[in-house]
C-alpha cells in the first residue's frame, strides 16, 4: 500500500488580496488624514490674536464696568470739591467773624490778661503757704510723737521705782523683826532703838546710792537717744531742701 498523499496548494495571500481588488474602507485613511485642509501661517496668527484678547462677550463687560466705575469716580471728586468749597467759605466766614469780634475784645482781653497774671500770683502764694503749713504739721507731729515717748518712758521708770522700793521696805521689815527675835530681851530699850536707826540709815544710804546710779545711767541713754534723733532730723531736713531749691 502506498503512502496518502496530504500536500495542500500553498495560496499566497499578497496575490489572493490583488486578485480581489480593492477593499471599501468603512472610516478615513492616512492619505485622506495627509491630504487634510490646513490653515495657512496668516491664519494661524490671526487665531493667536483671538486667544490673547479674549472673548468679545468678556471684554464689553470689562468695558462697561469700567465705565460705572468712571461715573461713579467723577461723582464722587464732585462731592468732595464741593464739601472743600464749602468748608474753605465756612472758614473765610469764621476767620472774618474773628475779626470784628477780635476788634471788639482787644481791650477786654488786656484786662483778662491782667487778671489772669493776679490770679496765677495769688495762687502761688497759696500753694507756697500750703507747702510751709504742710512742713510745720509734719515737725509738730514728730516732735509730739517724741515728747509722748519721752513721758511714757518716765512714767513707766517711776513705777518702777516706786514698786523697787516697796519691796525693799517690806524686806527691811521683815529683817529687823528677825534681828528682834534673835537679839535677847534683857537688853534696854535705848540700845535696841539705836541699832535700829543705825540699820535703816545704812540702807537708805544703800537705796539713794543706787538711784542715783540708775537716774545716771537712764539720762545718758536717753541724751543718746536725742542726739541720734536730732541726727535724723537734720538729714530728713537736707533731702527735702535739696529738691525744693531747683
Amino acid at each position: 500500500m502506498g503512502k496518502r498523499d496530504n500536500r495542500v496548494a500553498y495560496m499566497n495571500p499578497i496575490a489572493m488580496a490583488r486578485s480581489r481588488g480593492p477593499i471599501q474602507s468603512s472610516g478615513p485613511t492616512i492619505q485622506d488624514y495627509l491630504n487634510r485642509p490646513r490653515p495657512t501661517w496668516e491664519e494661524v496668527k490671526e487665531q493667536l490674536e483671538k486667544k490673547k484678547k479674549g472673548s468679545k462677550a468678556l471684554a464689553e463687560f470689562e468695558e462697561k464696568m469700567n465705565e460705572n466705575w468712571k461715573k461713579e469716580l467723577e461723582k464722587h471728586r464732585e462731592k468732595l470739591l464741593s464739601g472743600s468749597e464749602s468748608s474753605s467759605k465756612k472758614r473765610q466766614r469764621k476767620k472774618k467773624e474773628k475779626k470784628k469780634s477780635g476788634r471788639y475784645s482787644s481791650s477786654s482781653s488786656s484786662s483778662d490778661s491782667s487778671s489772669s497774671s493776679s490770679d496765677s500770683e495769688d495762687e502761688d502764694k497759696k500753694q507756697g503757704k500750703r507747702r510751709k503749713k504742710k512742713k510745720s504739721r509734719s515737725h509738730k507731729s514728730s516732735e509730739s510723737s517724741m515728747s509722748e515717748t519721752e513721758s511714757d518712758s518716765k512714767d513707766s521708770l517711776k513705777k518702777k521705782k516706786k514698786s523697787k522700793d516697796i519691796t525693799e521696805k517690806e524686806k527691811d521689815a521683815k529683817g529687823l523683826s528677825k534681828k528682834r527675835k534673835m537679839c535677847p530681851e534683857d537688853k534696854p530699850l535705848s540700845s535696841e532703838s539705836l541699832s535700829e536707826s543705825d540699820y535703816t540709815e545704812e540702807v537708805r544710804a544703800k537705796k539713794k546710792k543706787s538711784s542715783e546710779e540708775r537716774e545716771k545711767t537712764t539720762e545718758k541713754t536717753k541724751k543718746k537717744k536725742k542726739h541720734k534723733k536730732h541726727s535724723k532730723k537734720k538729714k530728713k531736713k537736707a533731702a527735702s531742701s535739696s529738691p525744693d531749691s531747683p
